[in-house]
């Protein structure tokens, strides 16, 4: 039985193994936690672990991932009506933000983060996150000097962090290196065995007489192990072994051996101290921030494809509409000219030139169709996550927001706008938090160049058992031998000739029957440590190379707001020149028209001014929607363009839009249904 005694030690060893346990669970000194972040669709946050309550095995079996949804939003049918959609730009921002599969892709990229955070709170290194900008979307360049950016799998454009492939093959960062770091989840390791061995006897002297003898062992042990934030590595093990044998010289059969040791390790230079074990955790949260940051930065690139595609798309809408009015203008002038012709008011010859411009214009109105059809794909393929629906897949797409134009444009300082730029540009946001990581990656890595040296301290306890082996001879002291059981020397537990229980026998582990403690310390110093001094000075320069592109980023957004700014009041006063020359093309048409009614004219010379008329018009649908775009560019530019379009983060990392966008400079149109371009296939 065991004593009063030996519980109370068992119990205080328990609860040392169980506060140890409960401070990997408090939170770092100094750092606070990440605001939690709206995941909608998720099941749950991948950061925390599951819990053992109330599935004890949960923790050890595979979690499963729901399949994408390939499922267009309820909001496409909505906008659906009579195999034409109804689109305004509001409308295009909120399906983009539910359906484009850029966006469903990128939010992938956001629990892969918190994976990293479980990963590192175990102690594990992190596997990083591809924070690049995925832009799949075809037909909607982004705007900017830097051209069209990355696309691929989780984002390939270039991004803070992470690891790029140089010139010379695959090029890793040092980011992460240090002290090795102990896991912080408990480990529990345990044996149970049974072994049955027979040993052929080799000398005439076997005590034995077959000559073989036969051992049968038992054995139980278990341990356990874990890491502590500051640098504590515990270890405590606990061993059972039950041995008999038919050997005459083994004093007990049945035999007991139990035994005990609690050790702590504590590293005092290299790994010593929260930051250099703690450096995955801080890294993995910041990571978790750069995911946050590149997906509000993949919803600006996102919309602003979206924004440039409605304006393509408003564009070849109206230059559809110009072209047919053109086209239904000439084919009057030609039914006029062949009625002028039977009356022998007008020569032959005005009708075949009547017939040329006729099929000129029939030309222009089929490119301008099929560039129509093709910017109505494009918007249909960026708008929905598939197009097998055919009723969607043969649908017109119809905008129904025109280009509004402010009376007066807004005159804002230009070093304002920059200050914008610098202070809500997403780039530059992943670029500091970069910053912040690399500097918590110098100091683990200098941490790394000491010594390895640790002060160790240890307690244990044996405990023996069993019985005397029959087999044995009982000393008798008149007749001694070399062969028997002495009493008086044997064990103290044996000493009164019976059995040992096991109970007694794990008594004495905590009774100081036979205690095994001791205390010590280990030094292991590289002599030249040249492993070392290279990861630390290529640390400090990459963390210089990251403070030379972070300042290349912020030079790069004074250029890019200056050139959208540049842009904005190039494209008004194109629109201003466009309708000017509309306006004129319009009167001089009037007044040529007249003159054909008062017969000092030709009709040629009307189909002209028609002509110069109709591309005049489309000049100015053209520069009205490089006015839009360059505006949409000045937004992205300065960082603000999700407010100025009224896109609700919240809603965007959910796909589920219920605010709805307001995007600005746009104006309904009046009547659809009356500037609706005629059914493909009709003049």
């Amino acid at each position: 039985m065991f004593s009063l005694e030996s519980v109370v030690r068992s119990y205080a060893l328990t609860a040392l193994l169980s506060v140890a346990a409960w401070t990997q669970n408090t939170p770092l000194p100094q750092t606070p936690q990440p605001a939690p972040t709206a995941q909608g669709y998720l099941a749950r946050d991948y950061s925390r672990p599951r819990s053992h309550f109330p599935n004890p095995i949960a923790p050890f079996a595979p979690e499963h991932v729901p399949p994408p949804n390939f499922s267009n939003s309820s909001r496409m049918e909505q906008l659906l009506h009579d195999g034409r959609l109804l689109l305004s730009l509001n409308d295009a921002i909120a399906l983009t933000l539910e359906n484009n599969l850029d966006l469903v892709l990128a939010r992938y990229n956001l629990n892969i983060a918190d994976t990293d955070i479980l990963r590192s709170k175990a102690g594990s290194n992190v596997l990083g996150v591809n924070t690049g900008v995925v832009q799949n979307t075809p037909g909607g360049g982004v705007g900017g000097l830097s051209g069209t950016v990355g696309s691929g799998t989780g984002g390939t454009s270039v991004a803070a962090g992470g690891v790029g492939t140089g010139t010379n093959g695959l090029v890793s960062s040092t980011l992460g290196l240090g002290s090795t770091i102990t896991s912080f989840d408990p480990i529990l390791t345990g044996t149970l065995q049974m072994d049955r061995a027979f040993t052929e006897s080799t000398t005439i002297f076997s005590p034995v007489p077959t000559g073989i003898i036969n051992t049968n062992t038992g054995t139980a042990s278990f341990g356990y192990q874990q890491g502590l934030h500051w640098g504590t590595n515990i270890i405590a093990a606990f061993n059972n072994t039950h041995t008999t044998s038919n050997n005459p010289t083994t004093t007990y059969s049945p035999y007991l051996a139990t035994g005990f040791q609690f050790r702590l390790t504590q590293q005092l230079l290299q790994g010593f101290g929260f930051l250099p074990n703690t450096r995955f955790i801080r890294i993995a949260k910041n990571n978790r921030e750069i995911s946050d940051v590149a997906f509000r930065l993949q919803v600006i690139t996102t919309v602003d494809q979206i924004e440039n595609l409605y304006w393509d798309l408003v564009y070849a809408y109206e230059n559809v509409r110009v072209q047919q009015d053109n086209l239904a203008f000439a084919q009057r002038t030609l039914a006029d000219n062949k009625r002028q012709v039977q009356f022998g008011t007008l020569p032959p010859i005005q009708v075949v030139s009547a017939q040329a411009t006729v099929a000129t214009d029939q030309q222009a109105l089929t490119l301008a169709r099929t560039n129509l059809e093709l910017q109505e794909l494009l918007m249909k393929n960026a708008l929905s996550r598939n197009l097998e629906d055919p009723i969607l897949a043969s649908a017109e797409v119809i905008p129904t927001s025109v280009m509004k134009l402010p009376e007066q444009e807004p005159v804002v300082p230009t070093q304002d706008l920059i200050n914008d730029g610098l202070q809500h540009r997403a780039e530059l946001v992943e670029s500091r938090i970069d910053l912040n990581s690399r500097d918590l990656n110098i100091k683990a890595v200098r941490n790394a160049m000491l010594p390895a040296l640790n002060l160790f301290a240890y307690y244990g306890g044996d405990g023996i058992g069993g019985d005397v082996n029959p087999l044995v001879t009982v000393c008798n002291p008149a007749t001694p031998t070399s062969f028997c059981f002495d009493k008086a020397r044997a064990a103290p537990p044996f000493r009164n000739g019976g059995p040992v229980s096991y109970g007694n026998t794990l008594r004495q582990m905590f009774t100081s029957v036979a205690p095994d403690k001791g205390v010590g310390l280990t030094l292991n110093i590289p002599v030249r440590n040249r492993t070392a001094q290279a990861n630390q000075v290529r640390s400090e320069l990459e963390y210089r190379q990251a403070q030379v592109r972070l300042q290349q980023l912020e030079n790069q957004v004074r250029i890019e707001v200056r050139n959208a700014q540049f842009d904005v009041e190039q494209n008004r006063a194109s629109v201003q020149s466009a309708q000017a020359a509309v306006e004129l093309a319009r009167q001089t048409l009037d007044a040529e028209q007249k003159k054909l009614a008062a017969g000092v004219s030709t009709s040629t010379a009307v189909l002209q001014n028609e002509a110069t008329l109709t591309m005049e018009e489309s000049n100015l649908v053209s520069a009205m929607a490089a006015y839009e775009k360059s505006q949409v560019e000045l937004d992205r530019a300065t960082g603000l363009l999700l407010d100025r379009a009224g896109v609700v983060m919240s809603d965007a990392i959910r796909g589920e839009v219920e605010h709805m966008p307001s995007a600005p400079f746009i104006t309904p149109r009046t009547d659809v249904q009356s500037v609706m371009p005629a059914p493909k296939g009709m003049p």
